[in-house]
């Protein structure tokens, strides 16, 4: 028979909790630096060019 669980304890001895705040952690640092690798490759003026063709387009 397999061995119950402790609550804090996945079957394999993982500590949840320790688990969810690294899971934390790494989103938070993933957000950081994709919006400033996002701000640092785009061309805001360009972007802005290039909806008005596109508006433009549409009509």
């Amino acid at each position: 028979m397999a061995k119950q669980p402790k609550q804090n304890k996945t079957a394999a001895g993982t500590d949840k909790n320790h688990v969810k705040q690294q899971n934390q952690q790494a989103a938070q640092k993933g957000q950081d630096q994709y919006g400033a690798e996002f701000a640092s490759q785009t061309d805001a003026q360009q972007v802005r060019e290039q909806n008005q063709k596109s508006q433009a387009k549409k009509k």
